[in-house]
């Protein structure tokens, strides 16, 4: 390929990726807030900030200010208050059921505590501009351990596309932890391959602040740890005294908050029907049965993958696996989660060639999870434009359709990243007997 169609390409892909990325903007702008706005106003519903920095932030202020318990049912009602504009009546049909109770380990109050004397508005747009910031370089960071693009063109576009997508950017508007976690997820990765474990313990720590989103991560470093312990168990060391470091100061601060926090989670996930994405589409008994397959399937792939050095290709698919079988496995499907397949996505764009020249299984699935990932993207680029020449109502009136596939794509990418472990394994041993 000659300089001149390489520049055309790289154009082509900047244009593409702007495309979707304001695409999705505009729908969000256009078409589902307006939606939103309008049906909460036809039910009666409240609309307040709707940030989910809010319940945190209020909590760790009443706590670290006041010495009152964030899980109480008087801070509850006033997170409810600016969260959706009034507290909730459960006489009202049209309320949320969300009660958008403190649903967090105390510990999450640390590192909130240099905001907690601000005003809250303030907060909350330096808040925004740092996801921003923090999931860009979350991206780059994917891309470089990933060895995905040296070009600048391809570095920018994805990061165009990781905030342009329909998860990120609902985390955005929602001002969703999640992509903090994500974001300090990425850089314990980092840390990792510059072999700092101390700090990767430190940062893993600060990430539970989000348990179920760091779970199986801990798991496969584990595993991972055992491949070879004498160099490798520093992080766990530090994770456990960082674990051990925050407990502790979120006792002296509010003595037995452990089973206030299990009753806020059990609290959640009844009021909120969290399920996780697997038993939402296959019902409760074959999704759990589905889900142990998986854990199986994900833990048979990181013991095989135990020996792997850090900076090491495979080590980094394997945990993009990790994280992307996280989506599955977690009792939530909410899309903003979807930060989390940004690395598993980068794997199967640099092997989508080796995908495609394996089985027929590899290329249906392939396919199958190419149009999963595009059709948000496609979608909500349609509906943005039509709300630019068709009447608002019609066209707020399909403001769903962008979410059609959003569940499915963690089960698709999930099961195309083992179908590649295995292709690139089964590549490698074919490598060797011929050697």
């Amino acid at each position: 390929m000659n300089k001149r169609d390489s520049s055309s390409k790289q154009t082509a892909g900047l244009l593409i990726a702007l495309v979707c990325a304001v695409g999705v903007w505009l729908f969000l702008q256009r078409v589902m807030i307006p939606y939103q706005i309008a049906d909460a106003a036809a039910h009666d519903r409240p609309r307040g900030n709707l940030s989910d920095l809010y319940p945190r932030w209020l909590g760790a202020r009443e706590l670290l200010l006041h010495g009152r318990d964030p899980y109480s049912a008087e801070v509850t009602r006033e997170t409810q208050v600016g969260y959706y504009g009034r507290a909730l009546d459960r006489s009202r049909p049209g309320d949320p059921k969300d009660q958008q109770g403190f649903a967090y380990p105390v510990y999450v109050v640390f590192a909130l505590a240099p905001t907690v004397r601000l005003p809250y508005e303030l907060v909350q747009r330096w808040f925004f501009r740092f996801l921003i910031l923090l999931t860009a370089a979350s991206a780059l960071i994917w891309v470089r351990s990933l060895s995905w693009g040296e070009a600048l063109s391809a570095k920018i576009v994805v990061v165009i596309l990781a905030l342009g997508n329909l998860a990120v950017m609902q985390g955005l508007k929602l001002d969703q932890m999640s992509l903090l976690v994500a974001g300090l997820i990425a850089i314990a990765f980092l840390f990792l391959t510059l072999d700092y474990q101390i700090a990767v313990g430190i940062v893993l720590a600060l990430a539970s602040m989000k348990p179920q989103l760091v779970v199986l991560l801990l798991v496969w470093l584990g595993i991972w740890m055992l491949g070879d312990a004498r160099k490798r168990y520093r992080w766990a060391v530090s994770f456990l005294v960082a674990m051990a470091i925050q407990v502790a100061a979120a006792e002296w601060f509010l003595p037995h908050w452990i089973p206030r926090f299990w009753q806020a989670v059990m609290d959640y996930r009844n009021y909120t029907g969290a399920i996780s994405v697997l038993e939402e589409w296959t019902g409760t008994l074959l999704g759990r049965t589905l889900e142990v397959v998986a854990l199986c399937l994900l833990i048979g792939l990181c013991w095989k993958e135990r020996r792997q050095t850090a900076t090491s290709s495979a080590f980094a698919r394997t945990t993009s696996a990790v994280l992307a079988f996280t989506l599955l496995l977690i009792p939530a499907d909410s899309v903003y989660n979807q930060v989390l397949l940004i690395p598993a996505l980068l794997v199967l764009c640099e092997d989508c060639e080796a995908l495609w020249r394996g089985s027929m299984t590899s290329r249906l699935l392939l396919l199958t999870v190419i149009g999963l990932v595009a059709w948000p993207w496609i979608t909500s680029v349609v509906l943005a434009a039509l709300s630019f020449g068709l009447p608002q109502a019609r066209v707020e009136g399909y403001w769903t359709v962008p979410f059609w596939t959003v569940l499915l794509i963690p089960m698709g990418v999930s099961a195309l990243m083992l179908i590649n472990a295995r292709q690139r394994s089964l590549g490698e041993s074919a490598g060797q007997s011929t050697s």
